[in-house]
């Protein structure tokens, strides 16, 4: 299949890549320096300018045809699990496929070596620049590349079209910041969205966005959000088991991946919750950690007892918030109760992944604030797995709803994971096109 043509490069173009040229050295020192900070060896720092720490390997199919080598690239863990989603829908229809995954940060690196298939294999992603860049894709040659969500790196995608690497923006979601910005430089955004063979969208509305920027009509297709189709989050059942025992009989509640602004309503919700339920144990996951310090400082301003996680801090009868600050854990605790607030929606952020908690069996809560996942919360909320709060008094409502009607939830946890499972079956059609598009079928070889 030959790929098609691209608009010539616009003047800005040519200004960025000399620019990314000649800051690489010191772009490389700093990102190299955030990857030592978390660990990773200085042979991996070095993927970021080009160079493989792992040899390329040589896809065939059972029969001994060429199969493709398939290149994800995603900014960070969410993408990373959208990507792996995909791959587990692909590998099927593509015996003998291998996948390279990249992505820029030690998290994402950790998750992947902990959940991708053993024909993945993982690696930092080069600075866009064009000296690293010629070096990935000179070592690795992949025959396809999908680049997820909004990764648009312009050196990136035009040295892979020169290399005759066929291309897709898949799961695509840009902030209405980012399109503003892409608008105002109309002929590099039209020269950069025209460089995807096929471009698939999270829904209608950001297929609109990207042709405005200059795909090609015929080339966007609304899919779905990926995520949908991803595993369901690890579980460690001897954690699990050790907090259900502190727990014993108690009720509990989840609020994950809060920013901050929303844990004093959180805590405010809690606190009015006690006044009815005075057993209740609120299991607080804030999505950044470190600010742990933070959040213990409200939860005690507001004389309500905390016990931390990392700290090792007892869980109690007299434990009224468990402050999990931790990374790598939510799976389990998602597991531990049917009942789940998802942050980021109450602050300006666009939400987090509600497919996880109805994967996990839970019924979800969130605030209005969820436009990084438009496409999934109406359908989820119409069928009742999920309930719009906008405060701490409908947030304690709609926990308190939950916490003494078990038809209630039950029926709240059925219909998450209805709309869930709907949403990941319909990834199948997504499969159809890339494959279509993207020309990954192997080929036999002549005779």
């Amino acid at each position: 299949m030959t790929s098609p043509r691209t608009s010539a490069p616009s003047l800005l173009f040519h200004l960025y890549r000399g620019i990314t040229a000649a800051v690489t050295p010191f772009a490389y020192r700093k990102v190299a320096g955030k990857l030592a900070n978390h660990g990773v060896s200085p042979a991996r720092q070095r993927e970021r300018l080009g160079y493989a720490s792992q040899p390329r390997p040589t896809p065939q199919t059972p029969d001994g045809h060429p199969a493709p080598l398939i290149w994800f690239h995603g900014a960070s863990v969410g993408e990373s699990l959208a990507a792996l989603s995909l791959i587990d829908k692909l590998s099927p229809r593509l015996p003998g496929a291998e996948f390279l995954l990249t992505s820029g940060t030690a998290s994402s690196a950790e998750m992947m070596a902990k959940r991708m298939p053993g024909h993945c294999r993982h690696q930092f992603a080069p600075l866009d620049a064009t000296a690293p860049v010629r070096r990935f894709l000179r070592h690795w040659q992949p025959d396809a590349a999908l680049f997820v969500e909004s990764e648009l790196w312009p050196v990136t995608l035009d040295a892979a079209k020169r290399s005759g690497v066929r291309l897709a923006l898949v799961n695509a979601r840009l902030s209405a910041r980012s399109i503003a910005r892409w608008k105002s430089k109309p002929a590099t955004a039209a020269f950069v969205m025209q460089h995807f063979d096929v471009l698939l969208s999270q829904n209608p509305q950001m297929g609109q966005s990207l042709t405005d920027l200059g795909a090609p009509a015929d080339r966007v297709h609304p899919s779905g959000n990926l995520k949908a189709g991803s595993a369901p989050l690890p579980v460690d059942q001897t954690v699990l088991a050790s907090v259900q025992a502190e727990l014993g009989a108690r009720p509990v509640w989840i609020a994950s991946s809060t920013h901050r602004g929303e844990e004093e309503t959180v805590i405010a919700a809690h606190k009015a919750l006690l006044a009815e339920t005075p057993n209740l144990c609120l299991l607080l996951a804030p999505r950044h950690p470190e600010r742990a310090d933070e959040i213990a400082a409200l939860i005690e301003e507001a004389d309500l007892s905390v016990a931390r996680r990392s700290a090792g801090d007892a869980l109690t009868p007299d434990t009224q918030v468990y402050l999990a600050d931790t990374l790598g854990e939510v799976g389990t605790w998602y597991a531990l109760s049917p009942i789940v607030f998802l942050g980021g929606s109450l602050a300006p952020i666009g939400g987090h992944n509600p497919f996880e908690v109805a994967q996990a069996g839970a019924a979800v809560i969130t605030g209005p604030g969820y436009s990084n996942f438009a496409e999934t919360y109406p359908p989820l909320i119409d069928a009742g797995g999920a309930v719009e709060v906008s405060d701490a008094p409908t947030l304690a409502g709609a926990v308190q709803h939950w916490l003494t009607d078990d038809t209630a939830l039950n029926t709240a946890r059925t219909a998450a994971r209805g709309v869930v499972e709907a949403q990941a079956a319909a990834l199948d059609g997504v499969v159809d096109l890339l494959i279509s598009q993207l020309a990954l079928a192997p080929t036999p070889r002549d005779n």
